[in-house]
């Protein structure tokens, strides 16, 4: 028996009359309501969840065409929700060069000459991924490894973390850029000791390149579009959050928030860099670079503006900050405008919100601020982080555990394409806290459990989009977004949560996922 039976016989008593049940998952159930945590079925009726519970109940509502679904030795758990995707960017990242696990510069190179040579003269190279603290001595690249590769297609690919970028001579060269070029606000232009280009862009100053980038067609948009939710739905994803700039208002006012699949959650906007690119804004100089803190994208002034002015309108103000004085700056830009502007359900939220000040830490919850983070940015940062910004600065990086207890509503996405999109990935950073490379745990005292992970993922993942009456719970009234893994996330050794497998992916009731 479970908690569940007490509702579930007032609903089977409106089920019976009601049109058949289309399909019932049986198995082990991790249902996301509080109320209700776990079950051994759920039925569903068209879009709908209409009964969670017993097994032996639930099953008196098949009719004859009714689908069953068997969990076996797995779970059925709510479908992933993320909240942080770069979801078109994803959809050509899918079609284009993969640098994130090239090893060395040499392999960096061969990979964009042999994706050159698969395209017609002036046909652009974006995308890419690369991550130069894989490379021996962590060099960084320079347009001359591929512009001997690249004479008749200008290329600019990114880090992994979108804050650097390569550029080559033809990319340059169409974007107007030379040497004459002058440093741009907000970023920073990677020159030789002559003061030639390297064509490494970091921040802002890539954007002369990116402007040049010829826009997508609309049937571009639309593979990139199906490419990215396929892939979604291969990896248990059945809801993403996509943030877009200021622009994005007169769409919601026009179209609304977003359909069943993806949302557009409100105005992003971009206060700093990254760790990796040594762009975040911090209090302190970095360790291996202390002639920087960081860099600002926006000054502070017009930051508190924007937020206001974006807060009054009643959108939600959704910020992306990384090093602790951004944060800062950033929860004090937040409380600013929610003094000036009155209360109202506004559910502010920091993308990343990666390394705090331990005084700043309780502040998300006493301001209502979301802490919208990617563990899996934990697990890949926790390999070199210490060295950006040493030994006492790292103990309150990606602080899930410090968050949860000072009662922040913490919620998790992959911030795809700067990491995969695969939630069981980001599930085991979370647990475990360890490195991608296996070497060490990092921060050990920020783990978290998997029941935490999980709601991250899925319940306070629908309060951060204001989904919360519609998805994220197995629950009756709330539509029909369900996965099925392969294994039962809440009992195995967290050191093998990395081998679970997506076995059905559920989004309005609709299969849009099933593992061959």
């Amino acid at each position: 028996m479970t908690k569940s039976l007490p509702i579930l016989g007032l609903l089977l008593a409106g089920c019976r009359s009601a049109p058949g049940v289309d399909q019932i998952v049986v198995g082990k159930v991790w249902t996301g309501d509080s109320a209700n945590p776990s079950a051994e079925a759920v039925a569903i009726a068209g879009d709908t969840i209409v009964a969670v519970g017993d097994s032996t109940m639930i099953l008196k509502l098949a009719g004859a065409n009714t689908q069953r679904i068997d969990a076996g030795p797995g779970l059925a758990m709510p479908g992933f929700i993320d909240d942080h995707v770069h979801l078109f960017a994803g959809g050509f990242q899918l079609a284009s060069v993969d640098l994130r696990d090239a090893a060395t510069p040499e392999e960096f190179t061969r990979r964009i000459k042999a994706f050159a040579a698969t395209l017609k003269p002036g046909e652009w190279i974006t995308g890419g991924d690369w991550d130069h603290e894989l490379w021996p001595g962590t060099p960084l690249p320079d347009r001359r490894w591929i512009d001997s590769v690249t004479l008749n297609n200008p290329v600019v690919v990114v880090r992994l973390d979108g804050h650097m970028s390569l550029a080559n001579t033809a990319a340059l060269t169409a974007a107007k850029v030379d040497r004459a070029i002058k440093e741009i606000a907000g970023g920073e232009i990677v020159r030789r000791p002559d003061g030639e280009l390297t064509g490494v862009l970091k921040d802002n100053a890539g954007d002369p390149v990116f402007a040049a980038i010829p826009a997508p067609s609309p049937s571009q948009l639309d593979s990139a579009l199906a490419r990215a939710t396929r892939h979604a739905a291969s990896l248990g994803v059945t809801a993403m959050s996509s943030v877009s700039t200021t622009s994005a208002a007169d769409s919601l006012r026009v179209n609304g928030p977003g359909d069943g699949w993806v949302r557009v959650a409100g105005v992003k906007g971009l206060l700093d860099g990254s760790l990796g690119s040594t762009t975040a804004y911090f209090d302190a100089p970095f360790a291996d670079k202390p002639g920087t803190s960081g860099v600002l994208t926006i000054p502070i002034p017009s930051l508190r503006e924007w937020v206001g002015g974006a807060d009054s309108a009643g959108l939600q103000v959704v910020v992306h900050a990384v090093g602790d004085r951004a944060n800062g700056e950033l929860l004090d830009a937040f409380e600013a405008a929610a003094a000036r502007n009155g209360p109202r359900d506004r559910r502010f939220r920091i993308e990343h919100a990666q390394h705090l000040r331990p005084r700043d830490i309780p502040r998300f919850a006493e301001l209502g601020v979301i802490p919208s983070m990617q563990p899996y940015h934990a697990a890949d940062d926790g390999r070199w982080a210490e060295k950006r910004i040493g030994p006492e600065r790292i103990k309150t990086t990606y602080a899930f555990r410090s968050l949860l207890d000072a009662k922040a509503r913490l919620v998790f996405g992959s911030d795809w394409t700067v990491a995969p999109l695969n939630p069981i990935l980001g599930l085991k950073a979370a647990v475990t806290r360890e490195t991608i490379d296996g070497a060490k745990i990092f921060v050990p005292e920020e783990r978290i459990s998997i029941e935490e992970a999980l709601k991250a993922y899925t319940v306070d993942n629908a309060y951060s989009m204001y989904w919360e009456a519609q998805i994220g719970q197995l629950k009756p009234g709330f539509k029909a977004d369900l996965v099925v893994v392969d294994r039962d996330l809440l009992t195995m050794p967290p050191a093998d949560i990395g081998r679970t497998k997506i076995r059905v992916t559920m989004v309005g009731g609709k299969i849009v996922y099933r593992a061959p």
